[in-house]
């Protein structure tokens, strides 16, 4: 019994000690953690402004906050719970704004019986063109 908890040590160490001295011709072939770089995340500056809003990266061309700011907008900004559901898709499924702002609005239409072209789901629904 001694001998098989001796040599099972013994192939554990040797195999542990030719890991790490190979580490450098295996290590790069591993994935690295995803979460990882994503970790970090800026804090708003201003709380719930445009201004904030523009610093969390919640802008792009085709949704443009800068003209908000430069005008002094003195609204409240976006909608903070949509903001945040937005910031967590954009984390999650490393998505730009614009991609995510597009999976959020598909989310919402879906959970209030609207297909992504934007007709209902209803079956009773009749259209007439």
């Amino acid at each position: 019994m001694a001998y098989i908890l001796y040599t099972l040590t013994f192939v554990v160490l040797i195999t542990g000690t030719i890991l790490y001295l190979t580490r450098a011709h295996w290590l790069p072939l591993l994935p690295g953690p995803p979460s990882l770089i994503y970790r970090y995340s800026r804090l708003p500056a201003g709380g719930s402004s445009f201004e904030g809003d523009l610093e969390a990266g919640l802008s792009s061309n085709t949704f443009d906050l800068s003209a908000n700011v430069e005008g002094g907008d003195s609204r409240a900004g976006l909608d903070d719970d949509a903001k945040t559901a937005i910031l967590a898709i954009m984390k999650k499924r490393r998505l730009r704004f614009d991609e995510a702002r597009r999976v959020y609005l598909e989310q919402r239409f879906s959970a209030n019986g609207i297909a992504a072209d934007g007709r209902p789901k209803d079956p009773k629904f009749v259209s007439f063109s």
